[in-house]
């Protein structure tokens, strides 16, 4: 399936600079430890009684995130016959994702169907199609910033869910880091790919407004980001580079010192939307 025409932030030397940004943060490892404490209880109750379960990732990316959640699936319903449907719009992490699949053999077990596209195209897809396939758990996970209508998005993708499934929404925490530095800096930084930043705060405020019921799990996490105050450190010119893809990061309230450090909060909020 051809990608959409519509550029990517997550292909080429962005996509290196993205798993770079990752390999420092810590934030993988941050939501993995929210998701082995929530998510066993939620698949016992997902899959009660059921003969087979349908996953949906939404801006999956590399796939780190999403196999690790799948792996948590089989753990939880052993006998329980898994797909995985995933829509990704980066050729480079698509292809991630596939190699990671073809290392690890619990994930070989799973037949995947492949989206390469936004997630605004999968909708256009699906919605032509008529023919719409239902999922028991969707998730997106720090992907809500780059759709053009946040409201819509989340009701489309909730309108797929069976009965008794979950949506989950990962996303910066409203008042993190991430949350004070976009918001402060908008003119400068909201001009590319993201044009209109969202944290927690915007997504709890939409689900709100729709009437929808929802749990919030904190995933508190934060990173080292001296060296991105050292001219001559090439690790604090890369974090900077994607973190702001500006250079006027060097007075901001997104981060605190401690021990001689500069720590960068990058709290996350995992967001667990009902059918």
């Amino acid at each position: 399936m051809a990608a959409d025409a519509k550029s990517t932030c997550y292909d080429g030397s962005c996509s290196q600079s993205f798993q770079f940004y990752l390999r420092h943060s810590g934030e993988h490892e941050a939501i993995f430890q929210c998701l082995r404490k929530i998510l066993p209880g939620e698949f016992k109750r997902i899959g009660l009684d059921k003969s087979s379960l349908d996953v949906l990732g939404v801006g999956s990316g590399g796939g780190e995130v999403d196999a690790h959640i799948l792996t948590l699936l089989q753990s939880t319903c052993p006998s329980v016959p898994i797909t995985a449907d995933i829509v990704e719009g980066s050729a480079d992490l698509t292809d991630s994702f596939k190699a990671l699949v073809a290392k690890t053999p619990n994930l070989q077990k799973i037949p995947f169907a492949w989206h390469l596209m936004t997630s605004e195209n999968y909708e256009k897809q699906v919605k032509a199609k008529g023919d719409i396939k239902k999922f028991d758990f969707i998730q997106m996970v720090q992907m809500i910033y780059y759709v053009d209508n946040l409201a819509g998005t989340i009701a489309f993708h909730r309108s797929l869910l069976k009965s008794n499934g979950r949506l989950m929404i990962i996303v910066e925490a409203a008042n993190s880091g991430w949350d004070i530095l976009w918001k402060t800096y908008k003119k400068v930084l909201a001009v590319d790919v993201i044009t209109e930043y969202r944290s927690s705060g915007e997504v709890i405020d939409c689900l709100k407004s729709q009437g929808l019921r929802y749990e919030e799990h904190a995933v508190p996490n934060a990173f080292d980001i001296t060296e991105c105050f050292d001219p001559s450190s090439e690790t604090g010119k890369r974090l900077l580079n994607f973190m702001t893809a500006k250079g006027s990061f060097y007075e901001n309230k997104c981060s605190t010192e401690k021990d001689g450090r500069v720590l960068f909060n990058s709290d996350l909020s995992c967001i667990l939307v009902h059918a």
